[in-house]
């Protein structure tokens, strides 16, 4: 049995409220253990009706709580045949953390997917719909296929939610008692089907909002296609709560572009080579945003054809300025967006994959596809709309998992109600930190990349290189191809061969350059050699816009008590520093005292750490901005008795 001085030596060194929930925890997790051992000596046909039973038992109103042991150790027992993984206590710890509604802080690598089996049975057993969300479509249907045996060994059903599919099929697989899916995904059939119950369309492009009352569904096709938001487990929850909560959810109405519009999308585009920064514009890079100064707005009339003033109205002109603006100072290739098939896709900032089908809104994407010269696309207005926030507040019961959640649980205590609780680690972590390296240019940390990884290779090891973009990743691949170091690139465009290059990853003497997408739910799996070598090296390029991505990164070493390392090498023209003013960036950059190599002193560091808490605490105010406009809008909206996610339209 699992020792209580371990877990609460643990609880005490984050308080005494902690230390008395670990304590409970321990206990369930002994009782867990211990009703195990009799369903050991059950048949698998027995099993199956054990589960029956339970959900029986559910269904009738008996209240979960009750149930949880037999529940877990049922779970248990049944992952032990048909997955041949069983839940260490730890993992049971954290369900029932889980089903207590907390977020619970699991340490990369300790099994969160397997932890969430255990609380998605149990509250799958009333029939009520239990969604299991995660950050992507490849670790949903991942998630999906590899746990589905547990649930339907005991006679539970399970379904998923991916990119592309149809409205009957997601209503067939909403029906099932457990469903994997993604946020956006969820969040998206939550706007469609509103728009199914509360709104009438007009010529297929049109949508005005309707009463609460609504008007008849008539056939089955126009039925909500999800069936209530009773349950909903979050894995990666600070990327899915956090992070991606600055950007509400957004379904877009159709607004075709006439000759006058696409004329001045391609000649906002051109006017920003004629404009000077702070004379004419300003533009902030912590917002991401540019705005004309009075001078400036002079000179765009001064620019304009009387063509074009006399089709549009100077406001509207004014403000494509600023969008094209923005896309040129703020919005660059290979990093926010890759350009496929002659259209602009959006790179997600936070997971490095693309956003299919996302557009951003108010003419900033027909911006951005006029900068980079590919055909204009139709702007797009807003049929309905939801912030992170409120679609997860919506639950009955919410909970989920993350290996970074410490770091932000005020704010995911402010905002969602609940408490972040952090779970002991199976095996004692052994991932060692090597210093910080600073560099005064990209080239040359790249070239002292390039030479760590050769030292690195030369012991048997394997390496994971995280970099914050496309563009970033490909510059480094170059230099390593130079000093002729064989690696394997995993980037937004080569999505389809990330099963393949992480199955890969572990091998002695591979180099895996990446992107965000291996820093969330990526399990490394590291051959023997390497594990007896001293693990897997993972190389930070950059710092994040947030340090729990950091974390995630260097999280993908050293994993169940295997030994890994890692280190950071920076420089002062990093991705990081670009929310900075340019000239303070390039003020310290005259002022440091570079060696033969380009190294700077340790002491920089400091300067990246204090850029990342100011981006951090700039971000926090724009969720709480994006809550306060949305609590406002949603006010206005009850008020006329209207319902608050469909948009107004004339």
């Amino acid at each position: 049995m699992f020792k209580i001085s371990n877990l609460f030596h643990w609880g005490t060194a984050l308080g005494r409220p902690t230390a008395a929930r670990l304590s409970r925890y321990w206990s369930t997790a002994n009782q867990v253990l211990r009703m195990q051992e009799d369903f050991r000596g059950l048949s698998d046909g027995e099993l199956l009706t054990c589960g029956r039973d339970i959900q029986w038992r559910a269904r009738t109103g008996i209240p979960l709580s009750t149930l949880l042991v037999e529940a877990f150790a049922l779970v248990r027992e049944t992952s032990r045949r048909t997955n041949k993984m069983e839940h260490f206590p730890v993992q049971v710890i954290g369900g029932h953390s889980l089903f207590e509604g907390n977020i619970a802080e699991m340490q990369t690598g300790e099994g969160k997917t397997l932890t969430a089996t255990l609380v998605a049975f149990l509250r799958a057993l009333p029939g009520r719909g239990c969604h299991v969300i995660t950050v992507n479509d490849y670790l949903a249907n991942r998630d999906a296929e590899t746990m589905g045996p547990i649930y339907e060994a005991l006679g539970l059903s399970v379904g998923k939610i991916l990119t592309p599919m149809e409205p009957d099929e997601r209503r067939e697989n909403y029906a099932k008692d457990i469903t994997y899916g993604t946020a956006k995904e969820f969040g998206f059939d939550f706007l469609r089907d509103r728009l199914r119950m509360g709104a009438i369309a007009d010529d297929d492009t049109l949508i005005k909002t309707r009463k609460f009352s609504g008007g008849g569904l008539t056939s089955a096709s126009e039925q909500p296609v999800q069936r209530g938001h009773y349950f909903a487990l979050v894995d990666e929850a600070d990327s899915i709560l956090i992070d991606e909560a600055r950007t509400p959810l957004i379904i877009g109405l159709t607004q075709p572009n006439d000759p006058a519009t696409v004329n001045l999308f391609r000649w906002s585009n051109r006017a920003t080579f004629h404009l000077e920064s702070n004379v004419d514009y300003v533009y902030e890079p912590d917002r991401r945003s540019a705005y004309l100064t009075d001078a400036g707005c002079r000179r765009v009339l001064l620019m304009a054809k009387p063509s074009l003033l006399d089709s549009l109205d100077t406001e509207k002109i004014y403000g494509q300025v600023e969008k094209a603006l923005t896309a040129q100072n703020g919005f660059m290739k290979d990093r926010d967006y890759v350009i496929v098939e002659d259209k602009i896709t959006i790179v997600d900032e936070s997971t490095g994959r693309l956003m299919d089908g996302r557009k951003w809104q108010d003419g900033l994407h027909q911006a951005v596809e006029a900068k980079e010269l590919v055909p204009i696309t139709a702007a797009t207005g807003q049929a309905a709309r939801v912030t992170v926030q409120a679609f997860f507040r919506r639950y009955e019961h919410l909970c989920g998992m993350t290996g970074t959640a410490m770091l932000a649980k005020r704010e995911i205590r402010r905002t969602y109600y609940t408490s972040v609780t952090p779970i002991p680690t199976h095996r004692p972590c052994i991932r060692a930190g090597l210093p910080y390296r600073v560099f005064i240019t990209q080239q040359k940390k790249r070239e002292a990349i390039a030479v760590a990884c050769e030292r690195v290779l030369a012991d048997g090891r394997s390496i994971l290189i995280g970099t914050p973009s496309v563009e970033a990743s490909e510059g480094l691949a170059s230099v390593l191809r130079d000093r002729s170091i064989q690696h394997q690139i995993l980037n937004a465009k080569f999505h389809e061969q990330e099963a393949d290059i992480v199955a890969h990853a572990g091998e002695p003497g591979r180099v895996t350059i990446a992107t965000n997408m291996a820093g969330r739910g990526t399990d490394i799996i590291l051959e023997q050699h390497v594990r007896d070598s001293g693990g897997l090296h993972v190389i930070a390029t950059e710092m994040h816009s947030s340090s729990r991505i950091d974390r995630q990164l260097i999280g993908r070493a050293a994993r169940q008590g295997d030994p890994g390392s890692f280190q950071f090498f920076l420089s002062l023209e990093d991705e990081l520093l670009r929310c900075l003013e340019p000239h303070k960036v390039e003020r310290r950059r005259k002022s440091a005292s570079p060696d033969a190599n380009g190294e700077l002193s340790s002491t920089w560091v400091g300067f990246f750490r204090r850029t990342q808490r100011f981006l951090q605490r700039t971000h926090v105010k724009q969720r709480k901005q994006l809550q306060k406009q949305e609590k406002h809008r949603s006010q206005q909206y009850r008020s006329m008795g209207l319902d608050p996610f469909l948009e107004l339209t004339e």
